[in-house]
């Protein structure tokens, strides 16, 4: 299988971000975004999906951290269906369920070609010292739509929001490691009766 790796940039009026991406990684890179916490989700997100990515996000945060931490997941999205290419090869589907003490998350992706997010999450605080918890889903929002990926996710129980938001940020990143795996059985095939992802 070649390279899959990717680069993309995205300027607006609201945030610089650069992102760099190596699907068949380590969890190497840095994260970079001016919001800590939301670092620490990206680090989740690269060790347990194994992706190298390097993150570098200048925003607003003056206003709030909304528009770095939707346009990272926008500009995420974007790197990942470049670096996965035709598709040809691999798993298209992925799940996993992580816990983290008392917090249980289900995450399952399909590689469909049809952006799609389903989100059943109810976080036990609204924040996690300055960071708004509504903005998990507005980064997996903008991943999906830019991925193109049909994206479950479902919080089974929890306590702490900290927990809540981990576990969900690393069975993404377990469920998209497995999706875009090689398919072990060897075939190039495209995995899809249509013939087209």
């Amino acid at each position: 299988m070649s390279e899959r790796k990717a680069t993309i940039e995205r300027d607006t009026l609201e945030t610089r971000i650069r992102i760099g991406l190596d699907l068949d990684g380590s969890g190497a890179g840095t994260r970079q975004t001016g919001v800590g916490f939301f670092d620490h989700m990206l680090d989740q997100l690269a060790r347990h999906g194994l992706f190298d990515l390097d993150v570098s996000a200048a925003g607003d945060l003056h206003i709030d951290a909304h528009h770095t931490v939707e346009d990272v997941g926008i500009a995420l999205g974007q790197a990942f269906a470049a670096a996965v290419g035709d598709k040809r090869g691999i798993v298209r589907y992925g799940h996993a369920f992580c816990p983290l003490d008392e917090a249980l998350s289900r995450v399952v992706v399909d590689l469909s070609g049809r952006p799609g997010l389903y989100y059943r999450v109810t976080f036990p605080a609204a924040r996690v010292g300055d960071f708004d918890t509504e903005l998990v889903r507005e980064f997996w929002q903008g991943f999906a739509s830019q991925a193109a990926v049909t994206l479950h996710m479902d919080s089974l129980q929890g306590d702490n929001a900290h927990h809540v938001a981990e576990t969900l940020f690393k069975a993404g990143g377990r469920a998209l490691r497995m999706a875009c795996s090689t398919d072990p059985r060897g075939t190039h095939a495209l995995p899809s009766t249509k013939g087209t992802l």
